[in-house]
């Protein structure tokens, strides 16, 4: 699908879809659990009907409707299974763990550049203690074999998701396991958002100096209430399209003290010379003036297409650091951020370690959204710098963590002309 957007401000209110980071924790913890559960997800993504389809590959019963999932939990060992992840990382790198410790004989499906991204750590861990890994780097690894307890040693710098996925199975386990992390630990408020997600189902992880102590034999006890929370990470892009041009937009249904590291939008913003108003529910974004800042993208590598707009409009040169993880998501976010701001009309820049974007009016243009949900994302919140319309080519691609990005697009004043095709 191919979509020409007109150029506008937009403004107004909005409330911020469900997190697709906590909502996948949600649904692992409740389909181990000793008994069934509710989760209100009332949009569904790519990414988070994948992560159900793999859970009932898994065993587990899930019966879906337009506002939220009944979880009927999975019993004793998975069997043999096909798990479809599509593009899902999360899902692929979470669930691989859990399948080890179900005992399943499992094949994972992976569909665009997940194949690519990096997995060596994890399967290290997993071939230590009782897996065989076979076709790894194909678009089907497979599994088998019982994961067994004992010392785990895995590096948190390549990504914390490999840790979340041992900490959902280990507890299964019937043995204590030891998790010690080298190399630094990078997304740390998503590990934190999964050691939330376990406690609240009754499973302890015991912190270390080094990592943390998981006792075995533990069973997953759901809490009397399911509530995902609003995900900053997709709010960001209209908090960003918002502190450059329009009268304001007001974003609901976000949490102050949620563990979402992209909650850092709102200081990245403020430093950009932003003006927020903090509600007790979310956040309203003014225009202002706009300066460029030298950025650490480190903790926060999903914000940095978002925050490529407000850089579009800042005086300046904006300069983001520590872009490596950038080169292996959906696309390679160094190129095609780049890509995207040169096809607007903009000038952006990469080297070996960082991204140099500088502040300029933008002519729009046709950008390629390369598969890539957030390149989209970015494409159509530049929109309203541009002077002339903005087409996005693959602009279905933000069905991945957003299906309707363009309704709420269209409701904030966007202006998503006849020009849509199904090309």
């Amino acid at each position: 699908m191919n979509v020409i957007i007109q150029p506008a401000a937009l403004s107004g209110s909005l409330r911020a879809i469900f997190s697709k980071s906590h909502a996948h924790r949600q649904l692992i913890c409740a389909a181990l659990s000793e008994k069934e559960s509710v989760l209100p997800c009332p949009v569904f993504s790519q990414d988070i009907a994948a992560t159900v389809r793999c859970l009932q590959a898994l065993g587990a019963k899930i019966d879906t409707t337009d506002s939220s999932c009944k979880i009927m939990p999975t019993k004793g060992t998975a069997g043999t299974a096909v798990l479809d992840c599509g593009e899902s990382g999360s899902t692929y790198r979470f669930l691989v763990p859990v399948a080890c410790a179900l005992g399943a004989d499992a094949a994972f499906l992976l569909s665009g550049k997940l194949p690519q991204r990096p997995m060596e750590p994890l399967w290290q861990a997993l071939e230590a203690h009782g897996i065989t890994v076979s076709e790894k780097g194909s678009n089907m690894p497979h599994v088998c074999g019982q994961l067994l307890p004992g010392q785990y040693t895995i590096a948190g710098n390549i990504s914390s998701q490999f840790l979340s996925g041992l900490l959902f199975a280990l507890p299964l386990l019937q043995g204590n396991s030891e998790l010690i992390i080298t190399g630094g630990l990078q997304s740390g408020g998503y590990l934190q958002m999964t050691l939330d997600a376990l406690q609240d189902f009754s499973i302890t992880v015991l912190p270390t100096e080094t990592g943390f102590l998981i006792p075995g034999g533990q069973k997953y006890m759901p809490p009397e209430v399911l509530t995902p929370e609003g995900d900053w990470s997709n709010a960001a892009f209209w908090m960003c399209a918002a502190a450059a041009r329009g009268n304001g937009i007001t974003l609901t249904g976000l949490r102050h003290d949620t563990l979402q590291g992209d909650r850092a939008i709102c200081s990245v913003l403020e430093r950009f010379g932003a003006k927020i108003s903090y509600l007790p529910d979310g956040v309203t974004v003014h225009p202002a003036p706009l300066r460029a800042i030298t950025l650490d993208s480190a903790d926060i590598p999903d914000l940095v297409p978002a925050i490529a707009v407000a850089a579009c409009a800042a005086q300046g040169c904006t300069v983001i650091e520590n872009i490596a993880r950038l080169r292996i998501k959906e696309s390679d976010r160094v190129a095609t951020i780049c890509a995207a701001i040169h096809a607007l009309g903009g000038r952006a820049e990469a080297t070996e370690n960082a991204i140099k974007i500088y502040g300029k009016p933008l002519s729009g243009g046709t950008v390629d959204g390369c598969n890539d949900h957030r390149i989209v994302m970015l494409a159509a919140a530049a929109s309203g710098l541009c002077a002339q319309p903005v087409k996005i080519l693959d602009a279905q691609a933000v069905n991945k963590s957003y299906p309707h990005f363009f309704e709420d697009f269209t409701a904030l004043g966007g202006v998503v002309g006849k020009g849509v095709d199904a090309q």
